[in-house]
């Protein structure tokens, strides 16, 4: 009997000093129906972040009739954001870009033009009160989730509209803006844009560094997408707090394009505890897609120039529509997913998020990563190549929230 208690208390402390165990991968013997099905679950099951979909300036250009699609699921609109898809795709948070074109540096009225834009967006939530939530903190994100609503957070695309004034950060943070692209396609009174050849300020003007340093203080995300190489390596040198990309990919694919971050930027980048949200965008995933489509724009354009038509007639679109068969410029969703694979590789899964750039790349995305619906296809793509529940779900939310979080804490520090 005494031998049995022993054998038994052995047995109790083995078990007790086995080191944990790792978590189990659910993928490795799915079929690819099963991880489809699986693909859809986690979908539903995690909060999805998504850093850059351009609705608020689609509907101030281009209209977006909300109520044609809040109550019918089989109608849809033509941009790649409505609330149908977003339900099917489980896009639960989207970060509504605040766009202001560059032109507004010139000829004024950057900031009006942004309140326009944030009036206009928090209107949606307010007029769909039992479908969105305006939000401005990770766990509002997650009280909506709950009662199964959307989101919108707001970004500000452009640091334009603080003009010449310190005093906008706190501004547009008052007004709800929780990350600020520094510039777009020119150089601002902020910094220098990657689209750019002035290099104005050889990178972070003074005043940039002030603007940092005041987003800092109130808790606002910095953003350092579409900013030039010197640009990207000052603020890191001046920021308190983890900075983000909200529509960047991995230069790596795309040689040359310095829109996109170097492998050197995004483990500089990682150090400082920030993350890289991948945008989907053809012309981003591939440098053959982005030679494709400088062919098609020179096509087009000598079309356009013989026949003597514009983009609106019958006669072009159907030679565009055609060519566009014939040639097939698209990237596809595997490439999005080799973007995310690179970065896991380079510095790790802490430091990776999805950017869509949805209503903002055109008619450029991606073979089965159209619109909001198709996150489900990404997933998919990723469960096939190994990548656990606990790895997917970082990428959909929690890496987000880790630097919103922290840049919150630095602000109440």
């Amino acid at each position: 009997m005494i031998k049995k208690l022993l054998m038994i208390g052995a047995l109790a402390f083995v078990l007790a000093c086995e080191p944990p165990k790792k978590e189990e991968n659910t993928t490795a013997v799915k079929s690819d129906e099963e991880l489809i099905q699986l693909a859809e679950k986690l979908t539903q099951k995690f909060i999805i972040v998504d850093g850059h979909v351009d609705l608020p300036y689609r509907m101030e250009v281009k209209g977006f009739m909300l109520s044609k699609t809040v109550e019918d699921v089989s109608i849809e609109t033509s941009g790649n954001f409505d609330y149908p898809k977003a339900k099917a795709g489980g896009l639960d948070a989207p970060f509504m870009s605040i766009y202001v074109p560059a032109g507004y540096q010139k000829k004024g009225g950057a900031k009006e033009f942004a309140d326009s834009l944030i009036r206009m967006t928090k209107q949606v939530a307010e007029t769909y009160p039992d479908k969105f939530g305006f939000v401005t903190t990770p766990s509002q994100i997650e009280e909506n989730f709950k009662a199964g609503k959307i989101s919108l957070p707001l970004g500000m695309e452009n640091g334009a509209p603080i003009e010449d004034d310190v005093n906008n950060v706190k501004y547009f943070y008052d007004k709800g803006i929780r990350y600020v692209t520094l510039t777009h396609s020119k150089d601002n009174l902020i910094c220098d844009s990657s689209y750019d050849t002035m290099d104005t300020h050889n990178g972070l003007s003074e005043f940039g560094v002030e603007v940092v340093k005041a987003m800092n203080d109130v808790g606002i995300m910095v953003d350092i997408s579409h900013v030039s190489d010197s640009a990207f390596y000052q603020v890191l040198k001046v920021t308190k707090a983890p900075v983000i990309a909200s529509h960047s990919s991995a230069r790596t694919y795309t040689p040359g394009f310095e829109r996109n971050m170097s492998d050197d930027m995004i483990k500089v980048l990682a150090e400082n505890g920030g993350v890289i949200h991948i945008n989907f965008g053809s012309t981003f995933l591939s440098k053959e897609s982005r030679d494709k489509f400088k062919a098609m724009d020179e096509a087009m354009k000598e079309f356009k120039v013989n026949e003597g038509v514009t983009e609106d007639d019958s006669v072009f679109i159907k030679y565009k529509a055609n060519y566009l068969k014939q040639n097939d410029p698209f990237a596809d969703v595997k490439t999005a997913a080799d973007h995310i694979d690179h970065v896991k590789d380079l510095v790790g899964i802490d430091y990776v998020a999805f950017g869509s750039d949805f209503d903002g790349v055109g008619n450029s995305l991606p073979e089965r990563l159209k619109d909001v619906s198709m996150y489900p296809n990404l997933i998919f793509e990723l469960l096939k190549r190994g990548y656990t529940e606990e790895e997917i779900e970082k990428i959909c939310y929690k890496n987000t929230f880790r630097v919103w979080n922290k840049v919150i804490e630095v602000a109440n520090s």
